[in-house]
């Protein structure tokens, strides 16, 4: 699976940060977004560990964007939300991940490997940035 909520989570939350012109927290995203305010932590405290958020505590604490909005990928935000790199298919990685371990017979593995380095490149050109243009 490509997205999942918590990528979908993290993209929100990004986009709504972006817009913000001070931190906010995470039940005040929770709440902006009507998602669970638990899970959403986790993910912002995932895109803060990866460098994508500054995570400020305190009373007037919460999460800011680490880099400018040009500068962050679709890629880097779906990689620190899943804790790895989006694939379409489990086995579209390498050919040593093949769940069926007959690799080296398989007559598609590598137009799925082409289709996720496609998928890969676009993610990577596609920015905060050009959401935000949208």
């Amino acid at each position: 699976m490509l997205m999942t909520r918590a990528s979908e989570y993290a993209l929100l939350s990004l986009i709504l940060l972006a817009k913000a012109d001070k931190p906010m927290d995470a039940e005040t995203l929770s709440r902006e977004l009507d998602i669970s305010k638990s899970f959403l932590a986790k993910i912002l405290q995932a895109m803060a560990r990866k460098g994508l958020l500054n995570s400020f505590k305190g009373a007037h604490g919460g999460f800011s964007l680490a880099k400018e909005s040009s500068e962050i990928s679709v890629h880097d935000i779906m990689c620190a939300a899943e804790g790895k790199s989006p694939a379409v298919f489990d086995c579209a990685s390498s050919e040593s991940k093949c769940p069926s371990e007959k690799s080296s017979a398989c007559s598609i593995w590598p137009f799925l490997n082409r289709l996720q380095g496609k998928i890969d490149n676009f993610l990577e050109q596609l920015t905060l940035a050009d959401i935000l243009e949208q």
